[in-house]
């Protein structure tokens, strides 16, 4: 009895899946989250949804982490109305920053757990030329400029402005992994952050 005990305990524990909701539909953010999740935690499903960012569609300095965080607070609704008894909330914004005279593009992450507990991260910050942010202060979103600059559509739900600057050496994808990887700091090392 005690051996059939253990192999049913060994079983529970197989079975158990971390549930981490993402704040977006797009393919690339959902599977960055996935990749980079499965670093620490096995048995994940990761499941996006379309939220309010409650920021513009371009957005610009702090409004970036505003907007990821908020991608967070819309999935915990969505947690509680559903009873999808997720475990994370993972918010992800793509930004325009001004440092140094010069404009950046970079992605910023906010994970939140069911404690309310945050993380935050950022990918790695890349230059953008005069020309693409001439068009983005006349209104234009980086994806749609970089669509026009390929002569491509949706953009943002391939290899990104980063793809092609980089000439296709970094994706859309991989500048996100870091910034969710630092993200979870927080909770890899809860004793130091409260």
């Amino acid at each position: 009895k005690v051996k059939r005990f253990h192999s049913f305990i060994k079983i529970c524990l197989v079975i158990y899946i971390m549930i981490v909701l993402v704040g977006s539909k797009n393919p690339v953010k959902i599977e960055a989250v996935n990749e980079a999740f499965k670093k620490y935690f096995n048995n994940i499903e990761t499941i996006g949804f379309e939220v309010d960012s409650k920021v513009p569609k371009q957005p610009f300095n702090d409004e970036t982490f505003f907007g990821a965080e908020n991608r967070t607070f819309e999935l915990q609704k969505i947690n509680e109305q559903q009873n999808l008894d997720a475990d994370y909330f993972v918010g992800i914004e793509g930004g325009i920053s001004n440092n140094f005279n010069r404009w950046f593009a970079y992605g910023v992450v906010c994970i939140m757990n069911l404690d309310g507990k945050k993380g935050f991260g950022t990918s790695a910050h890349f230059e953008l030329p005069e020309k693409v942010i001439k068009e983005i202060k006349e209104g234009k979103e980086l994806g749609l400029v970089m669509d026009e600059i390929q002569n491509i559509q949706n953009t943002k739900q391939k290899k990104g402005a980063i793809g092609y600057f980089t000439n296709g050496k970094m994706t859309r994808k991989d500048l996100y992994i870091p910034g969710i990887i630092t993200a979870l700091i927080p909770f890899l090392h809860k004793e130091h952050y409260k």
